[in-house]
């Protein structure tokens, strides 16, 4: 029998029969684990006919695109059990996600968390048949016929511009889809649905409201459990959640969805968080200015938002001429910045604001405080020479990693976010602007040694940006500070600097958000605290308990010399038991709870515990007050007293 030589990446060339697949070809370099094969630029299935010559790379599990066919495949089991179940319903799509997959449908019978469970079952016998997933590929006309009564898949299928379109088939059941896919649905033993939801056809509110299935699949049962057990951890930490019962903030429809209210805890966080900023930066040489909440829209027009970013932008008119509430606050840091023209030795002028802006989102996408309609965005934005770029740019990188140290986020990923050369239409500027631009970036991550990822199409309009990823306690990957380069405003605006030579120069312009806007953040440190605020950030920083009334007036007499002293501490002066009080004072995420009886007041101490029920013993009122003023100093995430070095 004729055979082919096959080069496999990491185990060298290996020999198959003429006709074999890329899976005879793992089994053949003995690649036991093998999910899909990368053939150059694309993955492709294992079942796919090796070439001869070629060069393949396997993936597996631990890889994440593998990760990712391994859940798609799930998804088509999932499709598969609702067209078995519910014979009728109009598939729409089903892509993987970071942690699971979904399927968008439209039922043929109202469909809800009770029925999963059902699902679940049907999706396990498909797996256990062990199906086939056979790639085809059939003309268009053969696939209008296939999907005939599928407006949702006829419109997928019209939007394909090749002549032929890729199907999948498994069993019985058949889906569009351009693949890879696991070689067969026995691969799929661990499964889970997690919830059912509503979701616009195309994340498009004006479409058709879809029924989303959303589920994850692992290969191991315990690996599952892991995922769970974090799903219910995250629920725990919703921010939504925590913002209703700790009384932060909150969102109404009939006051405005995506439209704030805070709440004294959630403002007072706030507050902190603003006034730290601001020091932070005047500290590094920033002015702080101030703009109001509307324009004239011939500012937007000018900055070229209105060509890119009309959608978005609230338009009304005042006396007949047009105004917009403001998006974004760079048009007016330029006014300011031209209000009179600069020399060379003033440069760089960096200017900073805790602006509030507005934004026009669709309904849909609206998401606690994460995804709103007004929001305050802390912005930044340097005005500098060209010789100055690369050194403003790693004070604004310094600038991210304190912030985001300092309130607990000490893992992040860093993406240069560059343009899609292949579509220049969408940017404003030039080609060889952009790669001075993204030249300049890449050199300060190069300077800091900081490794990065390069984001290719990701750049905002008018120029490429370095962006932080954070990662919080749970894992879950945050958008965080991001850092763009501009040459966009400065040459439609003519922002320029009277150079040494007495000529007039065009500035370069950064614009910066270190925290990008205040809602966003707060939801996200909320979650990544679990509602717990380090104590420089706590509303109540420590709450004291007196064990029964007797304990009561010196309980109070304790809490004013707290608070003369400069803590946020308050008394529970309720009727309750003691561990009634003290599983209030957990349930409200209050950092240290102190609690006093006969023999705190006669010894002048207090029984302090940490959130959590870590018992810290008796500390004397000296040591507490100098513990929380300088963990307060420090930004610290936790008052420094050991367990039970107190009691010594």
């Amino acid at each position: 029998m004729a055979e082919i030589e096959v080069n496999v990446e990491g185990s060298g060339p290996v020999r198959v029969a003429a006709g074999a697949t890329l899976l005879d070809v793992a089994a053949a370099a003995k690649v036991e684990d093998a999910l899909v094969a990368r053939r150059g630029d694309l993955l492709v299935d294992l079942t796919a006919p090796a070439r001869k010559g070629e060069t393949v790379a396997f993936l597996s599990y631990e890889d994440e695109e593998a990760r990712a066919v391994f859940r798609h495949t799930a998804s088509h089991i999932l499709a598969h059990a609702l067209t078995d179940l519910y014979p009728g319903v109009k598939l729409a799509i089903g892509p993987a996600t970071a942690d699971g997959f979904y399927y968008d449908l439209d039922p043929s019978a109202p469909l809800s968390d009770e029925d999963l469970p059902r699902l679940e079952e049907r999706m396990r016998e498909l797996a256990a048949a062990d199906l086939a997933l056979e790639r085809d590929e059939v003309s268009k006309r053969e696939a209008r016929k296939l999907f005939a009564g599928n407006p949702y898949k006829l419109e997928l299928v019209d939007e394909i511009p090749d002549k032929k379109v890729v199907v999948y088939r498994q069993g019985d059941f058949f889906d569009l889809c351009l693949g890879p896919h696991l070689p067969s649905t026995g691969y799929v033993k661990t499964l889970k649905l997690t919830a059912v939801a509503g979701a616009y056809w195309r994340g498009d509110e004006r479409n058709d409201m879809l029924t989303r299935v959303y589920g994850t699949a692992y290969r191991k049962p315990e690996e599952l459990e892991l995922h769970l057990a974090r799903i219910e951890e995250a629920k725990r930490r919703d921010h939504r959640t925590l913002g209703r019962d700790l009384a932060l903030f909150s969102i109404a429809e009939d006051r405005g969805p995506g439209l704030v209210y805070w709440h004294p805890g959630g403002a007072f966080v706030r507050d902190r968080v603003e006034i730290f900023w601001k020091e932070e930066h005047v500290k590094r040489g920033y002015e702080l200015v101030a703009t109001p909440h509307i324009a004239r829209a011939r500012l937007f027009e000018t900055s070229g938002h209105f060509h890119y970013f009309l959608d978005h932008m609230y338009t009304f008119e005042v006396d007949a001429i047009p105004y917009v509430l403001k998006p974004m606050n760079c048009p007016m840091h330029v006014a300011i910045y031209k209000s009179r023209l600069h020399s060379y030795r003033e440069l760089p002028i960096r200017y900073a604001e805790l602006g509030t802006v507005y934004r026009k989102e669709r309904s849909g996408t609206l998401h606690g405080l994460l995804r709103v309609r007004g929001f305050t965005q802390d912005d930044g934005h340097i005005f500098c020479t060209p010789e100055q770029l690369v050194d403003e740019l790693c004070g604004c990188v310094d600038l991210a990693r304190y912030l985001l140290h300092t309130f607990g986020f000490t893992s992040y990923d860093v993406e240069l976010s560059a343009s899609d050369p292949k579509r220049p239409q969408d940017y404003a500027g030039t080609a060889e602007e952009w790669a001075r631009a993204e030249e300049a970036l890449a050199e300060t991550l190069a300077r800091l040694e900081l490794p990065y990822a390069r984001m290719e199409g990701e750049a905002i309009f008018y120029g490429p940006k370095i962006d932080f990823q954070i990662y919080d306690a749970l894992g879950r990957k945050w958008q965080g500070p991001t850092i763009q380069f501009d040459f966009n405003l400065p040459h439609r605006f003519g922002v320029k600097y009277v150079g040494a030579d007495g000529a007039e120069h065009q500035c370069y312009m950064i614009h910066r958000a270190m925290l990008g806007s205040l809602e966003r953040f707060f939801g996200t440190l909320l979650e990544h605290h679990a509602g717990v605020f380090p104590p420089w950030l706590a509303p109540v920083q420590l709450r004291l308990i007196p064990v029964n009334k007797d304990a009561v007036p010196y309980a109070l007499e304790l809490a004013e010399k707290l608070r003369a002293a400069g803590l946020r501490a308050d008394v529970d002066e309720s009727d309750g038991k003691l561990a009634a009080k003290i599983r209030t004072g957990e349930l409200a995420k209050i950092p240290y709870l102190g609690v006093i009886g006969k023999r705190e007041r006669e010894a002048g101490t207090v029984a302090l515990r940490r959130h959590g029920g870590e018992d810290l013993g008796p500390v004397p009122l000296e040591r507490l007050i100098a513990a929380f003023q300088k963990a307060a100093a420090d930004k610290a995430a936790a008052v420094a007293l050991e367990s039970g070095a107190a009691k010594s």
